[in-house]
Formats: structure tokens, sequence, C-alpha cells
């Protein structure tokens, strides 16, 4: 049985579209819908109550465009609101969380780094992932502050970010770290310059190939994969700029569409 409704992506702006690329690439097949909710970008920063408030509206809105899965592509939405949208959706839901216990399995310095949205580092979720795979491992939680606003500003490889970025990595390095986890989706986009800092030594980790194949899988179990012959369709709404989203996009060749639209 074919279903080729398509995936329903969101995320508080453009740092999902890091996890969209992981999906467009395993799942050439599927269709995609992406929400960018840029206007309230970013989630971290937001009480639990409006985080859940937005996910819900960004949940009803791919649902009304009919979205056969939804992938939460935003760590901080994952961990404040994920539980509930699943007992109030008829549909699976794929999270994002830090990618910690990857971490902590290969750690050989017994350090790893968490840079993080205040939102995922101060949820209950990310607390009982901590507990749970950390014990006798020292963890350097940094909250990356202006972080995700510079990226929604294309403000990557701005003299600000590299500043931001040295004064938090720094105390993690002096804290020997040999793992960093990236707890954003926006944070894949700084990875070029977040090694000229970090060097060879520390192992980069963040969860959009996971999540990707998570999403597959999840397809596969509810026989839910598009095996029609069709060509799928990329379609992309933000309610802020069109042009930050096309400039994350720029060097995807697939054929996708970016609409403006209030939601």
């Amino acid at each position: 049985m074919s279903n080729k409704h398509p995936i329903g992506i969101f995320d508080s702006g453009i740092g999902g579209t890091s996890i969209w690329r992981e999906i467009a690439s395993l799942l050439p097949n599927e269709s995609t819908l992406y929400l960018s909710d840029s206007i309230n970008a970013p989630y971290g920063e937001k009480s639990p109550e409006k985080i859940l408030e937005f996910s819900v509206k960004n949940t009803e809105l791919l649902l009304e465009k009919g979205s056969k899965i939804i992938v939460v592509a935003c760590n901080t939405a994952t961990t404040n609101a994920i539980k509930i949208l699943r007992n109030t959706f008829d549909v699976p839901f794929i999270g994002i969380e830090p990618a910690i216990k990857p971490a902590a399995l290969q750690t050989k310095t017994k350090s790893i780094g968490i840079l993080a949205t205040k939102g995922t580092l101060s949820s209950a979720l990310f607390s009982e992932t901590l507990k749970k795979n950390t014990t006798d491992i020292t963890v350097i939680e940094q909250v990356g502050k202006g972080l995700v606003e510079l990226i929604e500003s294309g403000k990557l490889y701005s003299n600000e970010m590299t500043s931001l970025l040295t004064k938090y990595l720094n105390p993690m390095l002096e804290k020997n770290i040999d793992s960093l986890v990236l707890g954003c989706t926006h944070y894949p986009y700084l990875i070029p310059q977040i090694k000229t800092i970090v060097g060879q030594k520390v192992t980069i980790i963040d969860s959009g190939l996971a999540v990707a194949k998570q999403t597959k899988s999840i397809l596969e179990k509810f026989e839910l994969c598009n095996t029609l012959s069709i060509v799928p369709t990329y379609k992309f709404y933000t309610n802020s700029k069109k042009s930050v989203l096309k400039n994350i996009l720029k060097d995807v060749e697939l054929d996708y569409t970016i609409k403006k639209r209030k939601f």
C-alpha cells in the first residue's frame, strides 16, 4: 500500500532544514512540507507553555495540509512538547534531542560538551537523558545564546558569530572535551566555524541522520511509505522573510518552492 502524502516537518525557523536535508537524501521518493516559524525563533528562550502552544499550532497546520507523519525538527519543541503532541494527535511523531548517549559512549577523556538552547537544557527530558547516560562523565553544558538569531539573520560567517562561538567553546576545551553535542538543529550550519575553533581532536555530533533513519523506520512500520513512481514535491512555508530560507537552501539542487504565510 502506498501513501503519497507528505512528511510534515516544523522548526522554530530555518535550523530544521539541516534535518530536512537528511530526510530528503535518505527518502528520495517522499514529498515534504516544512514550516519555518521564524517569527517566534528561538523557541529556546520561550516559556514551556509558549513552546507547547507553538508546537500545537504548527502540528495543526501540517495536518491540515495532509501530512502523514510529523518530524519535530527542533530540540526545544521535542523536549518540551512531544509527549503532549503524541497524546493529542493521531499521527506518528519523530522527535529530536541532543545525542548525549553516542557522545558518552565514545568519549575517551570522559568529558563532553553540549551546546544547546536554554529551553532544551532546562527541560525534564534533557535532564532524564543526561542522568541516564553520563554517570561517570564530566558534562559541560553551554547555552548558545544569540546563535539562532545570528543564523536567522543570515550572519553565519560574521565576526559576531566567531566571537560568540569562541566564548562558548573555549571553556569546554579547557575541560578537555573530546565530543561536542550540537543540541539545536540550527547549529549544524555552524560546523565549519566550530571546527576551526575546536580542531581535529573533538568529534562534533548532531542528530540529523539518526532522525532521518528513525523517520524511515516509522514510515515502514506503519506502512506509510510512498512506493508510487511520482516526482516528490518539496514545499517550504515561512512566516518571516523568504530570503532567509532561500539563502540557507541555495546549494540544494532539488526543485522546491517557498511561500510566505501567516501561521
